[in-house]
């Protein structure tokens, strides 16, 4: 069964995904990391960022990471999305979460904390339906929302 209908409209451009049943299990086919994953509803989310980032932003696929293990004082986390430029130096950490999911001052808190160990200048949070990214200033240690995903 192909049947992407039972997830939610995004508002985000449509992905072109490759939905399968494992058994009782729905996947979707990874283009980055070139396998096939579980389609959970963050998953879902992810997937179409990461198509909003390569066709809508213009970023090369090879500049994007799934699942970047991190340390913060010796414990490990996962950040869902980092975006290198083409030095390969970070340059925004995305922060996904499931369409049901509030976007509250912990999810942003979370992704704040992802960069401690990158420190890169944009930060966004997501569930699909809303979208925030914040510019970091490292010099002034301020922040400052921006409109727009900015193209690295």
């Amino acid at each position: 069964m192909n049947d992407a209908t039972k997830y939610p409209t995004l508002n985000l451009p449509a992905a072109n995904l490759r939905i399968r049943e494992n058994g009782a299990r729905p996947e979707v086919w990874d283009a980055l990391r070139r396998k096939w994953i579980a389609l959970t509803p963050e998953e879902w989310v992810r997937q179409h960022f990461i198509g909003y980032l390569t066709a809508g932003c213009g970023i090369d696929p090879y500049r994007i990471v799934q699942e970047q293990t991190l340390r913060i004082d010796g414990f490990p986390f996962r950040a869902d999305i980092v975006v290198y430029s083409r030095q390969a130096e970070p340059q925004m950490i995305v922060e996904c979460k499931a369409a049901t999911v509030e976007l509250s001052q912990e999810v942003f808190d979370q992704v704040a904390c992802y960069n401690m160990a990158l420190g890169v200048p944009y930060l966004v949070i997501t569930n699909g339906l809303k979208h925030y990214c914040c510019e970091i200033d490292r010099t002034t240690r301020t922040y400052r929302f921006i409109p727009e995903i900015p193209t690295l």
